[in-house]
């Protein structure tokens, strides 16, 4: 099985949904630890990434993640913006050309995800960021074969949970020092809502 376009815009749609549904809750985690504005700014660009990809007609999932990629820099506010739009720019420059993206174009598309966002936000793993959840998934999904629903929504819940007891030294949230520690990081909660979308939907073709 591979990705095709419409299940690119279907997960992107899902992903809208669930930014959405859980704006509130994204806002939540975002006042202790944060500007307050997280919730806000995703619920407003996976909006834009929705309005955008059902509009137009692509001819490779490529040509979508671009769209996805430059949306998500115009249009959300704050770090996530950059790092969000730096990771569908990364992953579309892997699966550049194919009209169907194999697993392997898409576990070595979701590494070079990984490593942008870790360069262009100065981070490694347990800062307590959204690297924290794309680098365990982008672990897990090497030791697949194929696309597996199950691994890429536990794996990213599982990966959430653990910045609760994490210490913020990357981002606004280290601000907060100890303070930082007892909360899931927001733009950890933000990429499981994105992998667990994708999940469905694969569950949905499946």
């Amino acid at each position: 099985m591979g990705l095709d376009v419409q299940l690119i815009v279907d997960w992107m749609k899902k992903t809208n949904e669930k930014m959405q549904e859980n704006k509130p809750y994204l806002t939540t985690l975002d006042q202790p630890i944060g500007d307050g504005d997280h919730g806000i700014n995703m619920a407003r660009g996976f909006q834009e990434v929705e309005n955008k990809v059902t509009k137009e007609t692509y001819e490779t999932p490529a040509d979508v993640l671009k769209d996805v990629a430059m949306t998500l820099m115009s249009k959300v506010g704050g770090a996530s913006g950059p790092l969000f739009g730096t990771a569908f720019l990364k992953l579309s420059t892997a699966v550049k050309g194919a009209e169907t993206v194999s697993y392997e174009a898409f576990v070595n598309g979701i590494e070079q995800a990984v490593a942008g966002v870790k360069q262009r936000g100065k981070a490694e793993a347990g800062e307590k960021t959204m690297v924290d959840v794309w680098y365990p998934v982008s672990e897990a999904l090497t030791e697949e074969q194929d696309f597996t629903a199950e691994v890429l929504s536990e794996t990213a819940k599982q990966a959430m949970e653990n910045t609760k007891d994490m210490l913020a030294t990357k981002g606004r949230a280290a601000y907060f020092k100890d303070k930082s520690q007892g909360h899931i990081d927001p733009g950890s909660a933000s990429s499981f809502y994105l992998f667990e979308a994708l999940s469905d939907v694969l569950k949905e073709r499946a």
